[in-house]
Parts: structure tokens; sequence; C-alpha cells
């Protein structure tokens, strides 16, 4: 009986859920310490709720103090630099092809990347690999 009564209050009373907020002003292109972020009571849509969700994490847009952070605020870190040389491989089959090619934008891993090969000057779109090279998959844009 008392299990009964125990179990219709906790479903009866609503759980407060905390927000993720910035601690302070974070500006675009800074790693998240856990530092740099607070915990709010209140429930806001789309907003993180666990701080280990953003620590490790690079701020893509600057994040003000006291707001909510969204998933789509944050990103792997990045690991090419806008301009930076880079390996760029396709590989079709028994084919592969390397190259040299500069990168277009700043990209962690997993990124997709626009990037222009070295040798003939043109645009290809490549996955950032966790070593640094960037992989072309699918047709050539």
């Amino acid at each position: 009986m008392i299990r009964a009564i125990a179990l219709s209050l906790a479903l009866a009373s609503p759980t407060a859920a905390d927000t993720l907020v910035a601690a302070h002003t974070i500006r675009a292109q800074t790693v998240l310490a856990p530092s740099d972020l607070a915990l709010v009571p209140g429930d806001r849509p789309g907003a993180l709720t666990d701080p280990d969700q953003a620590i490790g994490q690079e701020a893509r847009v600057t994040l003000y103090a006291g707001r909510p952070i969204r998933a789509n605020d944050l990103g792997a870190p990045a690991i090419v630099e806008r301009n930076q040389i880079v390996n760029l491989t396709y590989s079709n089959g028994a084919i592969t092809i390397m190259a040299e090619a500069r990168a277009l934008d700043r990209a962690g891993v997993g990124d997709r990347l626009r990037v222009m090969n070295l040798s003939s000057r043109s645009i290809v779109s490549a996955v950032v690999q966790s070593d640094g090279q960037l992989l072309v998959t699918g047709a050539f844009q």
C-alpha cells in the first residue's frame, strides 16, 4: 500500500529539469570547460540538460551568459583550419587517388568540408578523419 502511494506521488509531481547555460560570454571557436557552464532550474525546449554533452565541444557561435545552450550551438573541436594544406584521398574499389588540397573552412572530425585540389584547382567535398586526412566520399561536387 505504501509503495502504491509513493509511486502515485512520484508520477503526479512534475520533475524539474535543469537547463545548461553559459556561465559567461563564450566566443565562437572556444573549447568548453566545466567552468564555462552552469545549470539553472527550468526546462527550455531544445536546450542541453547535461554538462557532459558540452564539455570538450567547441562553440560554433558566440554563447552569451545566462542563455541556454542548444546542441547545434556546439560541435567537435576543429582539427583542420581554414587555408591549411591537407592530404586528400579518394578511393573507389582498387583505385586510390591522393592529392594535396587547401581547406576552404574550419572543421572537426566527421565534418564535411569543401577543399580545393591544388593540382587541378577543382573544389570537392570531403569528410575529416580523426588523423586529419580528408576522405572524398560519393561523387565529386
